[in-house]
């Protein structure tokens, strides 16, 4: 690709004297939109804040480095290698290595974390595979910690002023967003852009300005890390948002609830046809009321505030948002003449189950026992279809609209098989029981082995002789060494899509804190998601306490410490990043989901990764606020030191806008 085009922007020293002690200067923006009269808005306000916020950027370190094996054999390279998505990532290797797709075999049944940094794999990867060739031998390439912290990407950190105006009741009139981007060494992803999209819509200004300036710097490489963009949208806004709602009187949750997106609500700008884009389904509100009377809101409240000996408590809440899903990919799966249901996935496998659940929609389609589906999976050489990247909390809404169309394609195949062997049209026979049937005779019909076997008779499109014309190279490729193996359902998803496809969650969080030492100590969390219809409730909790655990450790302890003029790294160790450990997780930790299905997809399902860390973070980050003062910190982590000397000097102490600290 060829790099980002650069510009050398020059603030002047007005800029800075302008924006006064502590604050963001805007100068010169290099990206900008807007909507609504934001004058207006801002006149109408019967309160206008103006607060700068540094988030911080850290390291992903997954607990797997991105190590690989490589070795050639018969002209093909079959490489074991730790990535999010292997369809997306065959593609790469291939380019790297001056190969063609076809030609590599990429193995990966398991990937110890990612975090988005592996999302496309690594370049790296082509090491190993360029010394095999080379030696004619196998090669293993090891990633130490160390190396890990310094070609493993990071968080792109970004420096936010926000000016918000409000109402006497607490509604949002204007938001005034301006944002600078660290983008590290090799220049901008768009965490900037979705931070602006984000606080759009989870808080819904009539009247919005976003601007932004992305700024390479002699720091690590920067890469998507779970929630790039929202989550830091949330620590820019919600020190605003606690502080507006102490000032006004209101509740946190009600200040959140009033000003939340609802149903098809619009986002950002608009677009070249003049309309702004819309959210498929948004039912935050429900989710507040439920996170609130599960918390005990109401009573918590009367807690806070309250000093008891050196301890006093904090409870704060936030809505996490992020994108949630894709349209367009494939499925491949086969009913086989042992009565089995064999379904292809190129889903990447990090621990979150969804490399075998979203096979549960074609086993529901298709009336198949769970024990009686095999999942295929982990090995490009086992034939897998054109897959979406395990990234962006979009594989549950992508892939489970891929399976429901390879479903009702070997569904319609299985009834036309039926009308074509017994009589009749095909919308005369149903599915049910591992047969299709005549309505109302049950008896008349044909086992699901004998329907596989009599694909393989007929041929053509039943067994994968004829593949549709919309499917990915890929997938056809993987479909046509699959032919002859019984019914094959195949398809591409080309289900309709009203909106863009977003989940939420919302956290809830009560802390205390020792003021005579500043440490902070989380004493319970809560997070309730709108996620559409829960494919798997084990799965979708435990993805909702971990996305916030990530949130909740941006809040108390993760950073990143980079040399100011030699741009080394420091935190190159877990012991100097530190990740939430078993200690420091409350052991009442809980996550619900309210179950309501997004109407613009069949299955109802949406992705749920992401939302979470946004929804930890911004809900601790308030939660402390509450507890010593919402002017304490403009800055993550909060750790002891902030908190000490903010308390004992009376104001706040830390470097407003200092990065990398």
């Amino acid at each position: 690709a060829a790099p980002a085009m650069r510009e050398t922007v020059k603030w002047t020293d007005a800029d800075f004297v302008a924006a006064g002690e502590g604050r963001l200067p805007t100068g010169k923006a290099l990206e900008e939109w807007s909507y609504g009269d934001l004058d207006a808005g801002f006149a109408a306000a019967a309160l206008v804040l103006d607060e700068t916020f540094v988030v911080q950027s850290t390291g992903h370190h997954p607990m797997e480095t991105r190590s690989a094996m490589a070795y050639w054999q018969n002209g093909k390279l079959f490489i074991h290698a730790s990535t999010q998505s292997l369809a997306q990532t065959r593609n790469n290797i291939a380019r790297w290595v001056g190969i063609e797709p076809s030609d590599v075999m990429l193995i990966c049944e398991y990937t110890g974390g990612g975090f988005g940094s592996k999302g496309g794999g690594a370049v790296s990867m082509s090491i190993p595979a360029l010394l095999s060739r080379k030696t004619n031998t196998p090669v293993m390439m090891r990633i130490t910690r160390e190396e890990e912290s310094y070609i493993g990407r990071a968080r792109t950190n970004l420096s936010g002023r926000a000016r918000v105006g409000f109402a006497k009741d607490g509604r949002i009139t204007a938001v005034d967003l301006f944002i600078v981007a660290d983008t590290g060494a090799y220049g901008p992803l768009g965490d900037h852009r979705s931070a602006g999209l984000a606080a759009s819509l989870i808080y819904q200004p009539p009247a919005m300005r976003w601007r932004a300036v992305n700024v390479i710097t002699n720091t690590p490489p920067r890469s998507q890390q779970r929630s790039p963009g929202p989550m830091q949208a949330n620590g820019i806004m919600e020190p605003v948002i606690t502080k507006a709602a102490k000032q006004l009187g209101i509740d946190q949750v009600q200040m959140r609830r009033m000003n939340s997106p609802e149903g098809k609500a619009d986002f950002g700008p608009a677009n070249p046809n003049g309309r702004r884009n819309h959210v498929t389904s948004a039912f935050v509100k429900q989710a507040l009321d439920r996170g609130a009377a599960l918390f005990n809101w109401d009573e918590r409240k009367t807690r806070t505030g309250k000093r008891q000996g050196s301890k006093i408590r904090g409870i704060g809440v936030a809505v996490g948002p992020h994108g949630a899903g894709s349209v367009g990919f494939d499925s491949i799966l086969t009913i086989r003449p042992d009565g089995r249901l064999y379904v292809q996935s190129a889903v990447g496998n990090l621990g979150t189950h969804s490399v075998m659940d979203l096979a549960r929609v074609a086993a529901e389609v298709l009336d198949v026992p769970w024990e009686k589906t095999e999942i295929v999976w982990g090995d490009t050489g086992k034939h897998l279809p054109w897959t979406c990247p395990s990234v962006g909390s979009q594989t549950t809404h992508a892939m489970t609209r891929a399976n429901y169309a390879g479903a009702m394609d070997a569904r319609r195949k299985l009834q036309e098989i039926a009308a074509r062997d017994l009589g009749g049209a095909p919308g005369d026979y149903e599915i049910g029981g591992e047969r299709v049937y005549r309505r109302g005779s049950p008896g008349r019909g044909l086992s699901y082995a004998q329907a596989a076997r009599r694909a393989i008779e007929l041929g053509g499109k039943y067994d994968g002789h004829e593949l549709p014309e919309d499917i990915n190279v890929m997938t056809r490729e993987s479909a046509s060494a699959l032919t002859g193996l019984g019914l094959m359902g195949v398809a591409k998803d080309n289900h309709p899509r009203d909106g863009v496809t977003y989940s939420f969650v919302i956290g809830f969080a009560e802390v205390e804190v020792d003021v005579e030492t500043g440490q902070t100590t989380l004493v319970d969390f809560l997070a309730v998601g709108d996620v559409g219809t829960v494919v798997n409730p084990r799965s979708l909790l435990a993805q909702i306490k971990g996305g916030s655990c990530l949130g909740i450790a941006h809040a108390l302890f993760q950073k990143s410490i980079v040399d100011p003029r030699y741009g080394v790294t420091l935190g190159d160790r877990f012991h100097y990043s530190k990740p939430l450990s078993i200690l420091d997780i409350p052991a009442t930790m809980r996550a619900e989901a309210l179950d309501m299905a997004d109407p613009e997809t069949p299955v109802g399902a949406r992705g749920v990764g992401e939302p979470p860390v946004g929804a930890g973070y911004g809900a601790v980050l308030n939660a402390i606020a509450d507890a010593v003062g919402e002017d304490v910190f403009r800055r993550a982590p909060v750790t002891a030191d902030i908190i000490l000397m903010s308390l004992e000097n009376g104001r706040r102490m830390h470097e407003p806008l200092r990065t990398h600290v």
